[in-house]
Order: structure tokens, then C-alpha cells, then sequence
């Protein structure tokens, strides 16, 4: 059986960086909202991406082709985490930074992950609209949906549903149930089948 994702491409510094010809959907989010687990939730595999109980251990991007999609699913790492040196926080949001600028041709939208626990936060904030800025699609997925009450879901779907008047609305999320995940694969679906077809 084929593997639905596989890792092809694991980057750390700028030099490694230069356009990548395949189309691609980026993965964004705070460094502890469980991108690792998403990733590991839609690939159908426990250990694909590495989740560590430190927040901010990503320090890559890294490429996982999805086969039934043609395309990357490209892992950005995380933002947020306060325990790490200025100068690799610096250094992370150059890499990103990078990436959106050789990618930008390639890039059919980002998967921006949000805790649905949470108010929308700060850096949550500048992320979306730097990404609405450049005319990026945006597909919102609230994490950790099994961790939260029903009127916290309620309240934060409402205000992201608000403050990003996205035509797709944000998509509450659980890894651990795999709730979600359903919703997630057919906006990607949206976002990359059309432009493989006019192949």
C-alpha cells in the first residue's frame, strides 16, 4: 500500500531554500498548537512528523508530498515559543519569510492552525493578515477541539469566522479523534484538484 505522505525535503537554513516547481499548501501555526499531530492525523501515521513535549522543537520546513493530491503539504515551523534565543526566533521568521517569497507562485493557501481554546492572539493576528495581504488563501482549522467547552468553540468560531471573512469557514479540529479531518482534506482538495486539472 502506498504511503499517503511521504517526507521528501527537510530545510534549516536560507541557503537551502529556492523554489520548489511542485504545488504546495503551507501549514502554519503557534508551536504548540499541534501541527505535528494534524500532520500525523491526516497521513494516517503515528511517527511521520516527530511531536515533542517542548514547544517550539520544529526548527525545519519540512516537504511532505501527498500522493493522492500531487502536491506538498509544506510544514512551517512553529511561532510563539518565549524560551527560545531572539537571534533562532529571528532566524525562523527569516526562513519563513523566504519561503513565501520563492514559493509565493506555487503556494495555493495556507492551513493556519488556531487553539480553540483561545481568543484569537496576537501573533495569530499578524500571521492572517500578512498572509491576507499578499492574497493568500487561508483555510482556519481550530485545534485541540476535544480539550475545549462547547461555548469556547462556539465564541472562537464565531470571532475567527468574523475577523477573517474567509469564504471557507473555520474548520473545528481534534487529532486525537480525527474529527475535522474530513473537512481539512476536502479544502485542500479545493485548493489543488482544479489547478492539477487544467494540466
Amino acid at each position: 500500500m502506498t504511503e499517503a505522505f511521504t517526507l521528501t525535503k527537510t530545510i534549516y537554513e536560507l541557503d537551502q531554500l529556492a523554489g520548489d516547481p511542485s504545488n504546495q499548501v503551507a501549514i502554519a501555526g503557534r508551536s504548540n498548537v499541534g501541527k505535528s499531530s494534524l500532520i500525523n492525523c491526516l497521513a494516517g501515521r503515528k511517527k511521520l512528523a516527530k511531536i515533542s513535549s517542548t514547544p517550539g522543537k520544529t526548527r525545519s520546513i519540512n516537504y511532505y508530498w501527498v500522493h493522492c493530491l500531487e502536491a506538498s503539504l509544506v510544514d512551517l515551523p512553529g511561532y510563539g515559543y518565549a524560551k527560545c534565543s531572539k537571534k533562532e526566533r529571528e532566524k525562523w521568521s527569516r526562513l519563513v519569510e523566504k519561503y513565501f517569497q520563492f514559493n509565493k507562485q506555487v503556494t495555493r493557501g495556507v492551513i493556519v492552525l488556531l487553539d480553540s481554546r483561545l481568543p484569537p492572539q496576537k501573533l495569530d493576528l499578524e500571521l492572517t493578515t500578512f498572509l491576507s495581504a499578499q492574497g493568500m488563501p487561508i483555510i482556519p482549522v481550530l485545534t485541540k477541539a476535544d480539550k475545549a467547552k462547547m461555548a469556547q468553540k462556539g465564541k472562537n468560531l464565531k470571532l475567527w469566522s468574523e475577523l477573517l471573512q474567509s469564504p471557507r469557514a473555520p474548520i473545528l479540529c481534534s487529532s486525537k479523534t480525527g474529527a475535522g479531518t474530513g473537512a481539512i482534506w476536502e479544502s485542500l482538495r479545493q485548493l489543488l484538484l482544479p489547478v492539477s486539472e487544467e494540466r
